[in-house]
């Protein structure tokens, strides 16, 4: 016999099972793994379509809500330096280097040049760079830049700024403007060349533009403004190139008022305009369509990550293959949730029945396969148990002793539940011999007791209606035995057992039969609970033969 041979139960998770050997027969790989998820998705739509609609949702509603942004962008060109004094151009090799583009980028993004451009086009009274009121979205917002930050604190492209300016921002409305405004502008080198990109985003159409010509008009007057002021020290010989000088930082300085760049050339600032920015003709941002599609997406993973984690954390049975593989013991069928079906009918008309009824002629067979050793043309005893109440115990065992008498077998239930009434003698006391407890209590033979023939079964209760009958009854005791053998001389012999965990009358009984069948309930009844009750059906001596799941989805 390898029925009572103990398994250690497997108590790795149902979604990954690291510690569990696998046969040579499981697939494994990349196939194997898609047709998983599949399997799993379809198994789970209804939750995975909800989360992607309410992520698709969310994420519509959180791009219907942001303004429109436009974007202008204007390039410089950094050029070899040439003399102040002969306007001649010296080595490229030595002034076009890294060094040099780093410092013009830093130049460009240094508050005093930014200051300047923000006063000279009057933008502190600008309705969007002022303190906006809270969305609802900017929780988050704030808690998902916080977690992608850098870890110097400064974004890349962005102007730095340091960490004490962020103080002051409700008691300066004029600084939190400027710092709206920087926060706003993206200044960034192109690649390893000498191309200086300046972009400004902002919710008005002209702004833009003007504010990346600006800050290119900005930068070129500084450096004109200081070669001016270093040809006026040298000599007043070179009023010419004073002259030049003054109307380029002229230009310069009107360009950077106007948001425009220079009416005329400014080739002493070492640098060229090779891109104005033009007004935007169409908003640059908020990419709507891409958000509802990150939405979904994160609606979709979302969505996923919770049934991983339900797959985790579940425990309850749900299939014939996880619970054979989680008990290590067979599984031998699984009863579908069939509303209305709790006997055998004597002719099957319906497809509900037809189930139901296929259902129960697979468990017959499953059994007689597991007990053919046991057999061999004599009588068999066959106790269904379960952990918990409402498993259906009772309905399942009653429908296997009547499909098992129509072959020609007698069959005796021995049903948990004490349905019949019990007569009260003259002296007010209840006879205990309705019930195999109370025949157990009272010593009596089994031909005294009296069965209930339901069809072709007999049918006598577990426990008795008396209180004391079941109490001081031994279900061990030798004359428990007696009377089982005796019903198996008449046929086979189905144990209806009350559940283990409110009784352990289960486990004295279950000793008695050639095979023990315990029930698990889909949805409901857990893993764990079935692994207790083989371990204790078996430190018992009971034979336990395999499992079964009751109300099954098909």
């Amino acid at each position: 016999m390898m029925f009572n041979n103990p398994r250690p139960l497997d108590p790795a998770a149902r979604l990954w099972r690291l510690n569990e050997v696998q046969s040579e027969g499981t697939e494994d790989g990349p196939i194997a793994l898609l047709r998983y998820l599949i399997a799993l998705g379809y198994r789970y739509k209804i939750p995975l379509l909800v989360c992607t609609l309410a992520g698709v949702l969310l994420a519509g509603l959180y791009a219907r809500s942001l303004p429109p942004t436009y974007n202008a962008m204007a390039s410089l060109l950094l050029e070899p330096r040439q003399s102040a004094a002969s306007g001649q151009e010296w080595g490229a090799q030595q002034t076009l280097d890294s060094t040099r583009a780093d410092s013009v980028l830093q130049t460009i993004k240094s508050e005093r040049l930014l200051s300047a451009v923000f006063d000279s086009l009057n933008l502190k009274d600008t309705p969007e760079l002022g303190p906006r009121p809270a969305g609802p979205f900017d929780p988050i917002v704030s808690f998902v830049r916080m977690l992608f930050r850098p870890a110097d604190g400064l974004e890349t492209g962005k102007v730095s700024r340091a960490s004490g300016e962020t103080a002051d921002l409700a008691n300066d409305a004029e600084r939190a403007a400027f710092l709206n405004f920087a926060q706003r502008l993206d200044v960034r080198r192109v690649g390893q060349s000498f191309v200086i990109e300046i972009g400004y985003s902002a919710s008005d159409p002209a702004l833009p533009a003007r504010v990346a010509n600006g800050v290119v008009s900005g930068y070129l007057f500084q450096a004109v403004s200081f070669k001016e002021e270093t040809a006026r020290a040298g000599t007043d010989a070179l009023q010419g190139r004073l002259d030049a000088l003054a109307l380029q930082v002229d230009a310069a300085r009107e360009g950077m008022r106007a948001g425009a760049l220079p009416a005329i050339p400014v080739p002493d600032a070492d640098a060229r305009v090779i891109g104005a920015a033009l007004p935007p003709l169409s908003p640059s941002g908020p990419r709507k369509s891409l958000i509802v599609a990150l939405g979904g997406l994160l609606g979709l993973l979302s969505g996923l990550g919770l049934i991983a984690v339900n797959l985790a954390l579940d425990r309850k049975v749900r299939d014939t293959k996880d619970l054979s593989r989680d008990t290590g013991i067979l599984c031998l069928g699984s009863v579908p949730d069939v509303p209305g079906a709790n006997a055998i009918p004597w002719r099957v008309d319906t497809p509900r029945q037809q189930r139901f009824v296929a259902a129960i002629h697979d468990l017959r067979t499953s059994i007689e396969i597991a007990c053919t050793s046991l057999r061999n043309d004599r009588s068999i005893a066959v106790a269904v148990v379960s952990w918990s109440p409402g498993t259906g115990v009772t309905t399942l065992s009653t429908a296997l002793a009547q499909l098992m008498s129509r072959s020609g077998r007698g069959v005796t239930l021995f049903q948990a539940a004490a349905t019949r009434d019990v007569p009260v003698a003259l002296d007010g006391s209840v006879p205990p011999t309705t019930s195999l407890a109370g025949a157990a209590f009272a010593n009596i033979l089994f031909s005294q007791l009296s069965f209930d023939q339901v069809g072709l079964v007999s049918v006598l209760p577990i426990h008795s209606k008396d209180t004391n009958a079941n109490l001081f009854a031994d279900f061990r005791d030798a004359r428990v035995q007696q009377i089982i053998d005796a019903a198996r001389q008449r046929g086979d012999v189905v144990l209806d057992l009350p559940p283990l965990d409110n009784s352990m009358d289960a486990l004295a009984l279950a000793s008695f039969a050639d095979a023990v069948i315990v029930l698990a309930l889909a949805g409901e009844t857990t893993i764990d609970d079935v692994g207790d009750c083989i371990r204790l059906l078996r430190r018992a001596g009971a034979n336990v033969v395999g499992t079964v799941i009751n109300k099954a989805r098909s």
